[in-house]
């Protein structure tokens, strides 16, 4: 009776043991992989899949309002609440050294991030991403008919459908319906109130821009020409032969080029 006891004691500690060994675990890199608009943490999968795989620690946040959130929405969804979702889970996660993705609405959401806890990133990474001055709104950028459509959503408070996946690149059929069914409607505040930053673009971290190319949306041509022409700040400029929705279009690429970029 004495020894089975003792058996038990030492099953017991081995398996506190292993536990704690799992909790030491030591991640290569952290990522926190920001959607854009209409989409939600759903379209990360692969590229979580993929990175966890790799031993790489992900986070991949839906925004208020959105993806299995979409229950939030309401008329006080903004930008700012969108900033604070994500400096909310790094802080509470007390995570530090992150490497901080915004694919396209969300450049001006880890924009923002940045501006507010930049002692907590290592690294911010625009996917075909919206770049955002201080002062301007995601409207504010649109070309002028789709600002006008835009700007009426907004006077009546409406918030704005999804675009056509087409558009995102996503063509596959089976991939079509799939995304069709998780796409929610964007708040209209996250479109028409301006970002204020307190600090310069960036805040003083690393910059890297990766343009999706085939096919490119021509505002976001706009915004990668941008990064080549830019003098003042040191960006990595990077390329991706594939539509907007990189992560749905061409996971195992876009997975591979942010292994790329630890450092």
């Amino acid at each position: 009776m004495k020894q089975l006891k003792t058996l038990w004691t030492l099953l017991f500690l081995l398996s506190n043991l292993i536990f704690l060994q799992a909790q030491k675990k030591d991640y290569k890199a952290t990522f926190v992989l920001v959607h854009g608009a209409w989409h939600g943490g759903w379209c990360w999968q692969e590229v979580d899949q993929d990175l966890s795989k790799k031993n790489y620690k992900v986070y991949t946040p839906t925004l208020t309002g959105l993806g299995e959130r979409k229950h939030l929405i309401n008329e006080s969804v903004n930008i700012e609440t969108h900033i604070q979702d994500i400096v909310n889970l790094i802080e509470m996660e007390d995570l530090n050294d992150v490497y901080l993705v915004g694919h396209s609405y969300a450049g001006a959401v880890i924009e923002g991030v940045a501006d507010r806890i930049p002692e907590r990133l290592h690294k911010l990474i625009f996917l075909d991403a919206m770049l955002f001055e201080n002062g301007q709104s995601p409207i504010s950028m649109q070309p002028e008919a789709v600002r006008k459509i835009q700007m009426e959503n907004i006077r009546k408070k409406e918030n704005f459908n999804p675009f056509d996946v087409a558009l995102f690149g996503v063509t596959e059929p089976k991939m079509v319906s799939w995304v069709k069914q998780r796409l929610t409607p964007q708040p209209f505040q996250t479109f028409s109130q301006e970002l204020h930053l307190n600090h310069k673009f960036g805040n003083g971290l690393p910059l890297v821009y990766i343009a999706c190319t085939s096919p490119q949306l021509p505002i976001m041509k706009e915004m990668s020409e941008k990064v080549k022409s830019d003098k003042k700040l040191k960006w990595k400029y990077l390329e991706l032969a594939t539509g907007h929705d990189a992560m749905l279009t061409g996971p195992e690429k876009l997975s591979e080029m942010f292994v790329g970029l630890v450092d």
